[in-house]
């Protein structure tokens, strides 16, 4: 009894629990980051992330490095996955115009095969955010919900119309306008430029699918009152009832004169 309490008490087994621990993690770990890179790579094929290393490689890796590595110029896209690339690139604010503190979106320089196999080569890199399924997109969900899940997430950047709002040195947010359900999708789990990442557990997918029929519902209505003026709501519309009433002021005003005279 006493020699097998010596060898349990033995300081070699703690070491020996300890690195079977980390194996079993590690193989934990292996095997999920496995999981999600295939669910990442599933809609591509071989010759799409083919073709698009290719095309990073002539295009990207001067900013991004070979491998999409990173560089002093840009970062790295190791485990970005497949959506931050279909919007960067879809929405044309990849490659970037000109540096700045923010990238503006203007027409797209690939066109949707080559943006799909630029998205495919980024993918096989790290697991990441894949591109959205097609029913999150159909712009069919509970617009009433979504306008709720809108105002408490988004509105304080992109304003409660969606109509876009200045942010701090120079960025801004973006007007949702025009903005395809896709890309609104794929901002939503990738948070470009200053946007937060609202990932399936901070809004489902179901909601998510939710603020896109509410955003596609407030554009097809436009503004039934009148003019917006911008829909920065009180401000502009205070400001232009000043402005409007002061001229109708002096108006009447030099009409008196000159009636007088």
């Amino acid at each position: 009894m006493k020699a097998l309490s010596q060898k349990r008490r033995h300081p070699l087994a703690a070491i020996a629990l300890l690195l079977m621990g980390l194996l079993v993690t590690g193989g934990l770990y292996a095997v999920a980051t496995t999981v999600n890179q295939a669910k990442a790579t599933t809609s591509f094929s071989a010759n799409d992330a083919e073709e698009g290393g290719k095309l990073f490689e002539a295009n990207c890796a001067t900013c991004h490095g070979m491998g999409a590595s990173g560089s002093q110029s840009g970062p790295s896209l190791v485990g970005v996955g497949a959506a931050a690339v279909d919007f960067q690139v879809g929405t044309g604010r990849m490659p970037m115009q000109m540096n700045g503190p923010q990238a503006y979106e203007k027409p797209a320089q690939f066109n949707e095969e080559q943006t799909r196999q630029l998205a495919a080569y980024v993918a096989t890199l790290g697991p990441g955010p894949a591109l959205p399924e097609e029913h999150l997109l159909d712009e069919k969900g509970n617009a009433a919900e979504g306008g709720e899940l809108f105002r408490v997430n988004c509105a304080m950047c992109h304003n409660a119309a969606a109509a876009g709002g200045a942010l701090t040195r120079g960025k801004f947010a973006p007007s949702l306008a025009d903005v395809s359900g896709k890309h609104i999708y794929e901002a939503m789990v990738t948070g470009p430029q200053n946007m937060p990442v609202f990932n399936d557990a901070n809004v489902s997918p179901e909601g998510k699918r939710d603020i896109i029929t509410f955003l596609k519902q407030i554009e097809a209505n436009g503004s039934p009152g009148g003019a917006d003026l911008g829909a920065l709501g009180p401000v502009s519309e205070g400001l232009f009832v000043w402005i409007a009433g002061l001229g109708v002021i002096i108006a009447f005003t030099i009409w008196l004169t000159s009636r007088t005279s």
